[in-house]
């Protein structure tokens, strides 16, 4: 094996590369059903949807975008995963740090401001450093990826998909949505990776153990996806209406408006569509890549290395 994977931060972002795209691989039809219903094409149904798309495009039709998909969960997850970890070290670091010399303070003119060590998690910090990180690198690959998959007439392959964006919007066309991206990212990442490292860890406390098994992997991994996309969904549905609503022929001008048209279209159910759908996407998709990417990890990077 090289010798650069054993370094730990590369050992990490190849980690999370390989597992977001193994993944990928695996769940993509449900990907596909879960956009299609969040923006409102088609069937309200996921069985209904999955019919749909089978008898419009065959069943290849279920991995419609998944090109972009592979190429754009490559570089996400490793970023998100990478940076998480780095962030999280970074700042327990510091903290230790500021335990022996005091707390961090802010100086507003003459004020000074000490900021409470409890306030500053690492995993909460780490977890929205992750999420805001990946957004702004990948977001443009994640609009071409829904254009392939609500519409692939009109977008019949990757080149074709940027070249009408930026000929219609220009740079912004690929950057649709990114506000509210960020905004839903933000509550999203953050509960994920808090929820993620505290069950983990209380379950290996309470039973005595070092690490989670695979089967445990999936578990706390799939209930930690769930519980962050529960409450960043009605944002995800903002965000999908901005990014994809030029192909229905009208388009919010933003997050706050794009939530008032679905509220006052469909209610409060409304800003749930599709959820049952996403979290059958979210809890696999989230249980999954944990397992690669602790599989990876102990694969790249030497015991020693390890936490």
């Amino acid at each position: 094996m090289p010798n650069f994977l054993r370094n730990r931060e590369v050992g990490e972002f190849v980690s999370g590369a390989l597992a977001g795209a193994m993944t990928k691989a695996v769940l993509a039809p449900l990907e596909t059903i879960r956009t299609r219903m969040v923006v409102g094409v088609g069937s309200k149904q996921i069985f209904g949807s999955f019919v749909e798309i089978v008898e419009q495009n065959g069943w290849q039709g279920l991995w419609a975008g998944n090109t972009i998909n592979m190429l754009r969960i490559i570089p996400t997850q490793a970023i998100e995963l990478g940076t998480f970890e780095c962030v999280k070290r970074s700042m327990t670091s510091a903290q230790e740090k500021w335990k022996e010399d005091g707390c961090p303070r802010i100086q507003i003119g003459s004020l000074k401001i000490e900021l409470p060590l409890h306030l500053l998690s690492p995993i909460a910090i780490g977890g929205a450093a992750a999420g805001i990180a990946s957004t702004l690198v990948c977001h443009p690959l994640e609009v071409l990826k829904d254009r392939l998959t609500v519409n692939r007439e009109a977008y019949p392959s990757i080149g074709l998909a940027f070249s009408k964006i930026y000929r219609a919007d220009g740079i912004g066309g690929l950057y649709a949505g990114l506000c509210p991206t960020l905004v839903g990212m933000l509550p999203y990442s953050t509960c994920y990776y808090f929820m993620y490292e505290t069950m983990k860890t209380s379950y290996c406390r309470a039973h005595k153990k070092k690490s989670l098994s695979r089967p445990e992997l999936l578990i706390i991994g799939a209930l930690s996806g769930l519980t962050a996309s529960t409450i960043s969904f009605p944002l995800e549905v903002a965000r999908k209406r901005l990014m994809v609503g030029t192909l229905q022929g009208k388009r919010p001008a933003h997050m706050i408006a794009a939530l008032a048209e679905v509220f006052q279209e469909e209610g409060l159910k409304g800003l749930y569509r599709g959820w049952a759908a996403s979290s059958l996407k979210v809890m696999p998709n989230s249980g999954i890549t944990w397992i690669f990417y602790e599989a990876w990890k102990d694969i790249l990077l030497a015991p020693q290395l390890r936490t």
